[in-house]
């Protein structure tokens, strides 16, 4: 299994934070998708998310859910997720899945941390669910050496956070906004402060989204985080080109962009 620690070390021996990218997997379709990925792992991301659409999303904001609406018109099940991990997977980039809890628990907790195991995938991140509340997971990605990573938040109490933090693997999730995902124009204040107190509590990388949608702002992030989260800036370039080989450009650039800023911090 290839652990999400293993890219962060490797970014911090190179003196910089770790790039990690998501998508949902089957936007625009599966295969699109797929290569959509595989263009962010060869752009220059050190670890990849691959979002699990789904109907009722409680923190993506409208860009995240109008591809994951599109991936779930067009028939995409946790099947082709699981394939599309499997795909990306084999590139030797850590490969998550990001998910709410309601497609795996439907799908049978043991099974989907088996059957993403068996992918080649490195873990979950889990938006709406709590370690205290999650102990069948914890023990299934146990069981299978799975990365756990849950996510803090500036709203979250210190006692939250060590709690939180001390059930991760692989990495902590720092969500530096309150509300939902999207890109913005400049980054959160919130964010430095929240991963003060998370790394007072954990030896884990913490990556942080908030937003980043260029370069500069990745740098910024960079200064102080071990991971630079890009999600929605992503989606929306993808969303903005009809044309799919002109998508992959723009979506090379970005990430080539976002590369060159962690870079730079």
């Amino acid at each position: 299994m290839n652990s999400s620690a293993t890219a962060f070390e490797k970014a911090r021996a190179d003196g910089r934070a770790a790039l990690v990218g998501y998508l949902p997997a089957g936007f625009p379709d599966v295969q699109g998708g797929i290569d959509s990925l595989r263009c962010l792992v060869d752009s220059g991301c050190d670890v990849i998310e691959i979002g699990l659409p789904y109907s009722d999303p409680v923190m993506d904001g409208p860009t995240i859910q109008a591809a994951a609406q599109r991936a779930l018109e067009g028939g995409v099940r946790t099947r082709d997720v699981l394939r599309t991990v499997e795909a990306v997977a084999a590139t030797g980039v850590p490969t998550l899945v990001m998910t709410y809890w309601n497609p795996v628990e439907r799908y049978g907790v043991p099974r989907f941390a088996a059957d993403l195991a068996g992918a080649g995938g490195a873990g979950l991140i889990t938006p709406d669910l709590t370690p205290d509340s999650a102990p069948e997971w914890i023990a299934a990605a146990d069981e299978h050496g799975l990365d756990k990573v849950f996510l803090v938040a500036p709203s979250s109490t210190d006692a939250r956070i060590a709690m939180t933090t001390a059930a991760c693997r692989g990495f902590v999730y720092a969500t530096a906004v309150m509300g939902v995902t999207g890109t913005r124009t400049t980054t959160s204040d919130l964010a430095g402060p929240l991963v003060t107190r998370t790394r007072s509590t954990t030896d884990l990388p913490i990556g942080v989204g908030l937003g980043v949608s260029n370069g500069d702002q990745a740098a910024e992030v960079a200064s102080y985080a071990d991971g630079v989260i890009v999600g929605s800036a992503f989606v929306r370039t993808l969303l903005d080109h009809d044309d799919r080989s002109t998508g992959l450009r723009a979506l090379a650039a970005l990430t080539e962009d976002l590369a060159a800023g962690v870079r730079r911090a």
